[in-house]
């Protein structure tokens, strides 16, 4: 059986800053170290004006662990914080052991996550970003090369090092999946453009990661009597999907809409991640709503409902008409179902609830809809088909002239037809 590595993890608690954000932001460290099947043996934290440049902490906390080290038999020691290049480089030499930081965590989750071909391009991209500064390498690779053209690239003579070869072989590398990138990116913006074409709405679930998205995704396909093909992964973890989903939402009065899953926010969420995943995200950019999820259950549910609004923020979604879906309301001491404005408590694993989210989304998306009474000329059936089709049906009746419907139809479609229109 593989020794599981060790850890100890260290962060800095900000003077000024709110405690209760530093305690959440170290024991969420936790959880994605054992994310990532590492574990936790240790915590040292220190309280400080601001991060120590050259070392993210002090002299004397660098001493504490490595007292914790030897006690613990630790390997590894992470950091809450992106370090820089000299940070890493100064840490493993004092430590003399693995030293890693938040990002690096964060970003070997996404690539076990990732499964589809978009995704798996997204983080390979975003990790090679991360390590081109970081390349500071062992002593003993930062030797001399000389002679031919190592791992297949030309070489610029006696003098390169081994840290250049390795720049220039990643920087050609993050090119070649750049544009595999764009070209599915391409293909993605093509839907999207159809999907507009298509006047089809489309609902956006946001949220921290683990709030509950893919398992409202699933209950509102169940409670809509979807087929189960369409269900998506769910699972009680961090970022346990990265790729979109988009499911269409059939209603039994033809007022469908799309209803697409994004991958979920974190704290201090690596922007190399953000930068990779824009295409990804432009889905919410692009939608009619967003479905804020929250888990109401987490004592934190207000820091995590800041950090997914900053992270929305800088990625320039804005403005967009937005639901808050309080879920795992089963977990909190509040009743369930109800709706509180623009705010439904819910339970999605219970499916309770999912009936009131699906009258608020369609309160938002489906304003610009009128009831009319449409007389049809019995050689206009095309016109018939296309209202079965794209309204609400309420009443057929056959008349001397043609086919009476009663409807609710988009506003576009009344103005569209008004000659049929009777008063």
């Amino acid at each position: 059986m593989e020794k599981k590595e060790k850890a100890i993890l260290v962060g800095v608690h900000i003077k000024g800053s709110r405690d209760d954000e530093f305690d959440y932001s170290m024991e969420e460290l936790g959880e994605l170290a054992a994310a990532c099947d590492v574990e936790v043996v240790g915590m040292v934290t220190q309280k400080l004006e601001r991060i120590n440049g050259s070392h993210y902490i002090g002299k004397g906390k660098i001493e504490e662990v490595n007292t914790l080290k030897e006690m613990t038999e630790a390997d590894t020691v992470i950091f809450d914080d992106e370090l820089s290049p000299s940070q890493i480089r100064n840490l493993e030499a004092d430590l003399d052991c693995k030293v890693i930081d938040r990002t690096i965590l964060i970003l070997d989750i996404f690539a076990r996550r990732a499964k589809t071909k978009e995704a798996q391009l997204q983080v390979e991209i975003a990790k090679m970003q991360y390590m081109l500064p970081r390349l500071v390498g062992l002593r003993a690779s930062l030797s001399r090369q000389g002679g031919g053209g190592g791992a297949g690239l030309s070489n610029k003579g006696t003098g390169e090092t081994k840290l250049e070869l390795d720049r220039r072989k990643i920087e050609e590398k993050i090119v070649v999946l750049g544009r595999e990138l764009a070209a599915i990116v391409a293909q993605r913006e093509v839907q999207r453009r159809q999907r507009k074409k298509n006047e089809i709405p489309v609902v956006s679930l946001v949220g921290y990661t683990n709030a509950g998205k893919s398992t409202i995704m699933n209950a509102m396909l169940q409670v809509h009597n979807q087929s189960e093909e369409k269900q998506v992964f769910e699972k009680d973890m961090l970022f346990a999907t990265l790729e979109t989903s988009i499911r269409s939402i059939q209603q039994s009065d033809q007022k469908s809409f799309l209803l697409t899953d994004t991958v979920g926010f974190v704290k201090k969420l690596p922007h190399h991640l953000v930068k990779a995943f824009r295409s990804t995200l432009e889905e919410a950019a692009e939608a009619d709503l967003l479905i804020h999820v929250v888990d109401f259950s987490n004592p934190n549910h207000q820091q995590l409902i800041e950090t997914t609004n900053e992270t929305l923020k800088s990625i320039g979604i804005e403005d967009i008409p937005t639901i808050i879906a309080y879920n795992k309301a089963d977990l909190a001491d509040v009743p369930f179902p109800s709706i509180e404005g623009e705010a439904v408590y819910l339970s999605a694993k219970q499916k309770v609830g999912i009936k009131e989210l699906t009258e608020l989304i369609r309160k938002k998306i489906f304003k610009d809809y009128v009831q009319c009474k449409l007389l049809i000329p019995f050689d206009q059936g095309q016109i018939i088909s296309y209202f079965n089709n794209h309204a609400h049906v309420l009443q057929t009746e056959y008349e001397e002239n043609g086919t009476m419907l009663h409807v609710e139809c988009k506003k576009a479609d009344y103005e569209k037809y008004r000659d049929y229109v009777v008063n």
